[in-house]
């Protein structure tokens, strides 16, 4: 059905990848050519909505070393309509097969589609959004029709890399009625680890381009000098692809004819590459059950109340246990992504506000 959908990648692509060494990934990814290739062993496929958008970043990227399974990503080539009706198949189809799609896509307007493609299992969607500033209850952003009113499969919203000089006043209060999540840049940049559970937590990252720096990615539509230098935004798409929960990704917002110097197309294609490095190292330990994991229980005596707290061993991660009866329909969200020292917070009978939030979303 993919054929139906997809147009393989461009010629002059594939030819420009004859010339690349055998240790590029451009010669060990699956490529739509003639015929979609064989999905077996595909573990991540990349759609891209327009050769326009996407074109530089996949010769950047196709430069990289492969350092991943052979047969493993597969690059499916782009819409034979730049139509979100006809994106929203595709995306179903592979979260269908247990592939994850990676959405790269020139506008903004696309993210719409990655989340619509979650509808078919009638599952309650996290959604976690790198970006500089929010445009949630901007009319005409892909967010507003999400949230204005609140589709009624978004569980939980978080927002990463915000710029508070351009938050408008009031939504950050929007946002807490609503127990949703953000963290500001500085605060994200200062200690990177704290983005993480923001991120372990979704079932899709939408990354916007524009939350990076005008110096590292001028090739956005309204670039900004303050954002993330490009290596603490691919960290933060390596801890995404680590996230055993995550099963679909967007990168949006590249303008090839505002770039300079291929600057952005590199940028974007390192972002991805980082997030295969995290996919491809993941631990397996999102606890769908208690094997490997170690109980703590805290005491909150002042309020007679407990709360509970597992660690991986393999990986160190640490998860809270919403300690409320929930309905079927919660279960997957019943444990929140936390850190060790959210697990500290909590002996000292402090809980700090995004647990906070957490516990109240199910109230």
């Amino acid at each position: 059905m993919l054929q139906n959908w997809l147009k393989p990648i461009p010629a002059t692509l594939l030819k420009y990848t004859q010339g690349l060494p055998d240790s590029a990934l451009g010669k060990q990814i699956l490529l739509y050519s003639k015929e979609l290739p064989e999905m077996k062993k595909v573990r991540v496929a990349l759609i891209s909505t327009s050769e326009k958008d996407t074109g530089p970043i996949r010769e950047q990227l196709y430069k990289m070393a492969m350092h991943f399974p052979k047969g493993s990503i597969a690059d499916l080539g782009n819409l034979r309509k730049p139509d979100l009706s006809v994106l929203i198949p595709v995306l179903t189809e592979l979260l269908t097969s247990k592939i994850v799609p990676i959405v790269l896509a020139g506008s903004d307007d696309w993210a719409t589609a990655q989340f619509l493609a979650y509808q078919h299992n009638k599952a309650l969607v996290n959604l976690t959004i790198v970006d500089e500033q929010p445009k949630f209850l901007t009319p005409g952003s892909p967010y507003h029709a999400l949230l204005n009113p609140r589709h009624p499969s978004l569980f939980h919203l978080s927002l990463i890399g915000y710029q508070i000089h351009q938050t408008p006043s009031g939504m950050l209060d929007w946002m807490g009625q609503h127990h949703f999540d953000a963290l500001r840049l500085g605060r994200s940049k200062v200690v990177p680890e704290e983005a993480e559970p923001y991120l372990r937590d979704a079932d899709a990252v939408m990354f916007h381009l524009a939350a990076l720096k005008q110096s590292d990615a001028p090739g956005v539509l309204s670039p900004t000098p303050s954002g993330y230098f490009l290596e603490e935004a691919c960290q933060l798409c390596r801890y995404a692809g680590m996230s055993d929960k995550l099963t679909s990704f967007g990168l949006y917002g590249f303008q090839f004819d505002r770039d300079r110097d291929a600057q952005t197309a590199q940028a974007g294609a390192q972002l991805l590459w980082y997030f295969f490095d995290g996919f491809f190292n993941r631990k397996n330990d999102y606890p769908a059950t208690k094997d490997g994991l170690t109980e703590y229980i805290v005491d909150f005596r002042k309020l007679n109340y407990q709360l509970t707290f597992w660690k991986s061993s393999k990986s160190g991660r640490w998860w809270m246990q919403i300690p409320i009866a929930t309905k079927r329909k919660y279960e997957r969200h019943r444990l929140v992504p936390c850190s060790y020292q959210d697990y500290q917070s909590a002996c000292r009978e402090e809980l700090p506000d995004r647990l906070m939030a957490a516990l109240q979303r199910f109230e």
